[in-house]
C-alpha cells in the first residue's frame, strides 16, 4: 500500500469511535483498541497496492470481530444426528431434575463437606453412596470424574507394581484414543495378555497366573462386536478363578445401564447390577452415556474395597464437585422412583415409539410446507452412541431436507442454534429421535432460516 493510501486509512480512535455506536458499550474501550489495531494492522500487511476499505467497512469488521470474541465457544447443538449418546455433542442431556438440583446448590452455600446433623466436617463422597448401593446392589460407591478416571484409581490403589490379566480380545481403545494398556502403565500395574483376540478360556487365565498376579480385568469392547469363531468365560469361572487365587476380579463396563435394554428394542446386555450379582469385587461405569447423568465415572464394590479407594491419595485429583453431585443425585433418585425412562432424556429418546416420533417429524414438515419448503418424511435408524451397545440400531423417523447437504448442513451448523443432522445417500436428515421435544420451535426456525437464504451451492 503506497505512503498515500496508508494516510487515507481511519485513526484507531476513530475507527473505536464508529465500533462503539453499533455494539453499546458491550466490551471495554480498550478491547475495542486492541481489535481495531489489529485490523488495521492487516489491512497494511495484506494490500497489494488496492486502495484501502472504506470506514465502512473496516468498522464492520471491528463490529464483527467484537462480537465474535463475546459469543461463547461453547453454545447449545440440536442433536438431529439421530445418536442419542453423541460423545461430540456432550453425551447425556441432563433432566429437569439434574438441572434444578444444580441450581439449587450453585446459587448458594451447600452442605457438600459438612456433616448438618454432627455440626461438623463431612465428606462429599457421602452423598451418593447410600443411593447407588441400593440402585446396584454393591455395598458400598464412589464417584469421581469420569470411568477412566475411576478404572486409573482402581488399578492404582490395588494393582500398582503387580500383574493385572486381560483378555486380549479386551485390550481396546475407545473414543478419544483412551487405551486400556496406556492406563493399567499410567496407574504402574502390568498388563499381562491372555487368550486370543476371538476366544479366551479361563484357563487361560489361570495358566497366567504368578505371585505378582493382583487382579482379573474385565472390559466392555465399548464400541465394537467380535462376532463369528468366539468364546469367553463364564462368569462362574471367572468369579471362582479370582477368588481361588486371592485375586480381585475388577470389572470396567464403560457405559454401564440400570435399566434393561431389551425392554427397548435392544439387545439384552448385563445391568450393573447384574455385574455385582455375578461376583465382580469391584465395577467401574459412566455417569453421563446410559445412566444419563452429568460426566462422572461410579465405581461400586465391597464396602472394604471403596473404603481404601477413599483414602487412596489420587482420589483428591479425580474428585468431583457439588454441581456434579447434585446432578448425580438427581438423575439417580429418577431410578429409585422408578421414572428412568420418563424423566431422563436419554431414556426418553431410547423409549420414544415410531409412531410418536412420525407424527413429530409430519408435524414439522408440514410447518416447513407452509413456509414454503418441500421436505420428505422418511423411515431412518438411530444408534444409542457413547460406546454403548455396539452395532444396535432403533428405528426413527427423519425429515430429508432439500438441496446440496454439505452446503446445507455447514449452513445449519453455523446458525443459532446450531442444529448437527447426518448426511446419507446425498441427503441431508435430520433425525426425531435425538431431537428433544421442546427444541421443536428452535429447529423449525433454524430451519426456516437456512432455507429462506435460498438453496446454497454445493
Amino acid at each position: 500500500m503506497t505512503h498515500q493510501a496508508l494516510r487515507a486509512l481511519p485513526s484507531v480512535d476513530r475507527l473505536v469511535n464508529q465500533a462503539q455506536l453499533h455494539i453499546n458499550d458491550q466490551l471495554p474501550r480498550d478491547e475495542l483498541v486492541r481489535i481495531a489495531r489489529a485490523v488495521l494492522h492487516n489491512v497494511r500487511t495484506t494490500a497489494n497496492g488496492e486502495p484501502p476499505p472504506a470506514l465502512e467497512e473496516l468498522v464492520a469488521v471491528v463490529v464483527a470481530q467484537a462480537e465474535q470474541l463475546l459469543q461463547p465457544s461453547l453454545r447449545p447443538v440440536i442433536n438431529a444426528s439421530g445418536v442419542v449418546i453423541q460423545t461430540n455433542l456432550g453425551r447425556a442431556p441432563l433432566s429437569a431434575g439434574a438441572l434444578a438440583a444444580m441450581q439449587a446448590v450453585a446459587q448458594g452455600y451447600s452442605n457438600l463437606e459438612y456433616d448438618l446433623a454432627a455440626g461438623e466436617r463431612g465428606s462429599r463422597y457421602d452423598h451418593l453412596g447410600a443411593v447407588l448401593a441400593r440402585l446396584t446392589g454393591a455395598e458400598a460407591a464412589l464417584a469421581v470424574n469420569n470411568n477412566a478416571a475411576a478404572v486409573l484409581l482402581v488399578l492404582a490403589c490395588f494393582c500398582t507394581g503387580k500383574e493385572v490379566l486381560v483378555s486380549r480380545g479386551q485390550a481396546v481403545e475407545i473414543g478419544g484414543g483412551f487405551r486400556i494398556p496406556d492406563v493399567l502403565r499410567q496407574s504402574g500395574a502390568r498388563l499381562v495378555e491372555v487368550g486370543t483376540t476371538n476366544r479366551t478360556y479361563a484357563r487361560d487365565y489361570a495358566e497366567a497366573i504368578t505371585a505378582d498376579t493382583a487382579a482379573i480385568l474385565t472390559v466392555h469392547r465399548s464400541n465394537f462386536k467380535i462376532v463369528g469363531f468366539t468364546h469367553e468365560p463364564h462368569e462362574l469361572e471367572l468369579r471362582h478363578l479370582a477368588h481361588e487365587a486371592s485375586l480381585l476380579w475388577i470389572d470396567d463396563w464403560g457405559s454401564g445401564s440400570l435399566l434393561r435394554s431389551e425392554r427397548y428394542g435392544l439387545a439384552a446386555e448385563d445391568t450393573i447390577q447384574d455385574r455385582v450379582a455375578a461376583g465382580c469385587d469391584i465395577v467401574c461405569f459412566s455417569g453421563d452415556k446410559l445412566l444419563g447423568g452429568p460426566q462422572s465415572g461410579l465405581i461400586v464394590g465391597g464396602a472394604e474395597l471403596i473404603a481404601r479407594l477413599r483414602k487412596h491419595p489420587l482420589l483428591r485429583a479425580l474428585r468431583v464437585d457439588k454441581l456434579t453431585l447434585a446432578a448425580l443425585e438427581a438423575t439417580l433418585l429418577s431410578y429409585v422412583r422408578s421414572r428412568a425412562d420418563q424423566e431422563l432424556p436419554v431414556w426418553q429418546m431410547i423409549s420414544a415409539t415410531t409412531d410418536a416420533l412420525q407424527a413429530r417429524a409430519q408435524a414439522f414438515a408440514t410447518q416447513l410446507a407452509e413456509a414454503g419448503h418441500s421436505v420428505e418424511v422418511l423411515a431412518s435408524e438411530s444408534t444409542v452412541g457413547g460406546g454403548s451397545l455396539p452395532g444396535e440400531t432403533l428405528p426413527s423417523v427423519a425429515v430429508a431436507l432439500p438441496g446440496p447437504p454439505a452446503a446445507l448442513h455447514a449452513r445449519l451448523r453455523q446458525g443459532s442454534p446450531a442444529v448437527v443432522g447426518r448426511i446419507l445417500e446425498n441427503r441431508l436428515l435430520l433425525d426425531f429421535r435425538t431431537v428433544l421435544p421442546e427444541q421443536a420451535t428452535a429447529l423449525l426456525q433454524a430451519v426456516r432460516s437456512a432455507l429462506g437464504q435460498g438453496l446454497p451451492t454445493p
